[in-house]
Protein backbone atom coordinates (compact mmCIF):
# COMPACT_ATOMS: atom_id res chain seq x y z
CA UNK A 1 0.00 0.00 0.00
CA UNK A 2 2.85 2.40 0.77
CA UNK A 3 4.10 1.87 -2.78
CA UNK A 4 0.79 3.01 -4.27
CA UNK A 5 0.79 6.10 -2.07
CA UNK A 6 4.34 6.92 -3.09
CA UNK A 7 3.52 6.44 -6.79
CA UNK A 8 0.41 8.60 -6.41
CA UNK A 9 2.46 11.44 -4.94
CA UNK A 10 5.01 11.13 -7.74
CA UNK A 11 2.31 11.56 -10.38
CA UNK A 12 1.10 14.72 -8.66
CA UNK A 13 4.54 16.24 -8.34
CA UNK A 14 6.47 16.48 -11.58
CA UNK A 15 10.27 16.42 -11.64
CA UNK A 16 11.80 19.75 -10.69
CA UNK A 17 15.18 21.43 -11.09
CA UNK A 18 16.95 23.74 -8.69
CA UNK A 19 20.37 25.35 -8.62
CA UNK A 20 22.75 24.07 -5.97
CA UNK A 21 23.16 27.61 -4.56
CA UNK A 22 19.42 28.19 -4.33
CA UNK A 23 18.89 24.79 -2.69
CA UNK A 24 20.96 25.86 0.33
CA UNK A 25 19.08 29.16 0.60
CA UNK A 26 15.68 27.45 0.43
CA UNK A 27 16.55 24.78 3.00
CA UNK A 28 17.70 27.54 5.38
CA UNK A 29 14.51 29.52 4.79
CA UNK A 30 12.35 26.46 5.37
CA UNK A 31 14.10 25.70 8.65
CA UNK A 32 13.94 29.29 9.90
CA UNK A 33 10.31 29.75 8.77
CA UNK A 34 8.97 26.51 10.25
CA UNK A 35 7.52 28.18 13.33
CA UNK A 36 5.91 31.10 11.47
CA UNK A 37 4.54 29.19 8.51
CA UNK A 38 4.82 25.44 9.22
CA UNK A 39 2.85 24.14 6.22
CA UNK A 40 4.69 26.18 3.60
CA UNK A 41 8.05 25.48 5.29
CA UNK A 42 7.40 21.72 5.28
CA UNK A 43 6.32 21.74 1.64
CA UNK A 44 9.29 23.89 0.61
CA UNK A 45 11.63 21.44 2.36
CA UNK A 46 9.96 18.51 0.57
CA UNK A 47 10.44 20.24 -2.79
CA UNK A 48 14.09 21.05 -2.01
CA UNK A 49 14.68 17.42 -0.98
CA UNK A 50 13.27 15.97 -4.19
CA UNK A 51 14.72 18.50 -6.65
CA UNK A 52 17.42 17.58 -9.14
CA UNK A 53 20.28 19.94 -8.36
CA UNK A 54 22.36 21.58 -11.08
CA UNK A 55 25.03 24.30 -11.06
CA UNK A 56 23.41 27.75 -11.28
CA UNK A 57 24.95 28.35 -14.72
CA UNK A 58 23.18 25.23 -16.04
CA UNK A 59 19.68 26.05 -14.74
CA UNK A 60 17.48 26.58 -17.83
CA UNK A 61 15.77 29.97 -18.13
CA UNK A 62 12.30 28.38 -18.21
CA UNK A 63 12.67 26.94 -14.69
CA UNK A 64 11.04 28.85 -11.82
CA UNK A 65 13.75 30.13 -9.50
CA UNK A 66 14.04 32.90 -6.94
CA UNK A 67 13.51 36.18 -8.75
CA UNK A 68 11.69 34.58 -11.69
CA UNK A 69 8.58 36.20 -13.11
CA UNK A 70 5.99 33.45 -13.51
CA UNK A 71 2.61 33.24 -15.18
CA UNK A 72 0.57 30.36 -13.79
CA UNK A 73 -3.02 29.24 -14.00
CA UNK A 74 -5.18 27.76 -11.23
CA UNK A 75 -6.92 25.09 -13.29
CA UNK A 76 -9.90 24.93 -10.88
CA UNK A 77 -10.82 28.56 -11.49
CA UNK A 78 -9.15 29.22 -14.84
CA UNK A 79 -7.58 32.34 -13.34
CA UNK A 80 -4.05 33.18 -14.47
CA UNK A 81 -1.70 35.28 -12.37
CA UNK A 82 1.67 36.86 -13.03
CA UNK A 83 3.95 36.93 -10.00
CA UNK A 84 7.58 37.26 -9.09
CA UNK A 85 8.98 34.69 -6.67
CA UNK A 86 11.00 36.48 -3.96
CA UNK A 87 12.52 36.08 -0.51
CA UNK A 88 10.05 36.63 2.36
CA UNK A 89 11.36 40.12 3.21
CA UNK A 90 10.73 41.27 -0.41
CA UNK A 91 7.18 39.91 -0.66
CA UNK A 92 4.44 42.39 -1.55
CA UNK A 93 1.27 40.80 -2.91
CA UNK A 94 0.03 44.19 -4.14
CA UNK A 95 3.12 44.43 -6.34
CA UNK A 96 2.82 40.79 -7.48
CA UNK A 97 5.82 39.62 -5.45
CA UNK A 98 5.08 36.39 -3.59
CA UNK A 99 7.30 34.78 -1.00
CA UNK A 100 9.05 31.51 -1.66
CA UNK A 101 7.86 30.71 1.88
CA UNK A 102 4.19 30.86 0.88
CA UNK A 103 2.15 27.86 -0.22
CA UNK A 104 1.98 28.96 -3.86
CA UNK A 105 5.63 30.04 -3.90
CA UNK A 106 6.80 26.68 -2.56
CA UNK A 107 4.66 24.91 -5.17
CA UNK A 108 6.01 26.85 -8.13
CA UNK A 109 9.73 26.57 -7.37
CA UNK A 110 11.60 24.31 -9.77
CA UNK A 111 8.75 23.85 -12.26
CA UNK A 112 9.29 24.51 -15.95
CA UNK A 113 6.93 26.28 -18.33
CA UNK A 114 4.25 23.75 -19.31
CA UNK A 115 4.41 21.73 -16.08
CA UNK A 116 1.52 21.35 -13.63
CA UNK A 117 1.45 20.37 -9.99
CA UNK A 118 -1.37 19.42 -7.62
CA UNK A 119 -0.76 21.63 -4.63
CA UNK A 120 -2.54 22.75 -1.45
CA UNK A 121 -3.59 26.40 -1.43
CA UNK A 122 -4.65 28.73 1.39
CA UNK A 123 -8.19 27.33 1.59
CA UNK A 124 -6.76 23.84 2.23
CA UNK A 125 -7.92 22.31 -1.04
CA UNK A 126 -5.64 20.76 -3.63
CA UNK A 127 -5.44 22.80 -6.81
CA UNK A 128 -3.71 22.11 -10.06
CA UNK A 129 -1.32 24.95 -10.80
CA UNK A 130 0.07 25.14 -14.34
CA UNK A 131 3.10 27.25 -15.21
CA UNK A 132 2.55 28.86 -18.60
CA UNK A 133 5.48 31.28 -18.76
CA UNK A 134 8.75 31.87 -16.91
CA UNK A 135 11.04 34.85 -17.30
CA UNK A 136 14.43 34.28 -15.71
CA UNK A 137 15.55 36.68 -12.98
Amino acid sequence: MAEATSAHITTRRPPILMSENEHGILVGLAMSGARRNPDAARLLMEEADRAELVPAARLPGDVVALGSHVVFTDEATGVSRRVQLVLPAEADIGQGRISILSLVGAGLIGLRAGQSIEWPVQDGRLRQLTVTEVTAP
